[in-house]
């Protein structure tokens, strides 16, 4: 069953890809573009230059897993635009999924995440 797990982060390269590429060469590019393991358990993302397809390359117990995605009309968009200087995006579960769906997520808001205030938590435990 495919799932991701807590701890695992979904890595897009910012720069188009052959995807005639398989496994193997899919996991150095993860080395060489994204400079992450691919052994890691991480998800590795991939678009072709017409950005109407996807591969995703994931690192299970068993082997490398690939998911394939083309899109009859319209083109993958990046959620947000790279660091200067990186060749990657690091994007959440949720982006991911309406990024297959076709989805352009540029111009969406982000609301504000909710986080434990740490100097409360420690004036309850004096």
């Amino acid at each position: 069953m495919l799932t991701l797990g807590a701890r695992a982060r979904i890595y897009v390269a910012a720069d188009a890809i052959d995807l005639r590429k398989g496994f193997d060469t899919l996991a150095a590019a993860t080395r060489s573009i994204i400079r992450e393991d691919p052994l890691s358990g991480h998800w590795f993302v991939f678009v072709n230059r017409r950005r109407n397809r996807l591969k995703v390359l994931v690192w299970e117990p068993s082997g490398y897993l690939m998911l394939y995605k083309r899109l009859e009309r319209g083109r993958f968009h990046l959620p947000t635009a790279p660091r200067l200087g990186a060749r990657h995006v690091e994007i959440e579960a949720t982006e991911l999924g309406l990024m297959m769906e076709g989805i352009d997520l540029r111009g969406a808001r982000h609301r504000p995440r909710w986080a434990p205030q740490k100097d409360l938590a420690s004036t309850r435990a004096m």
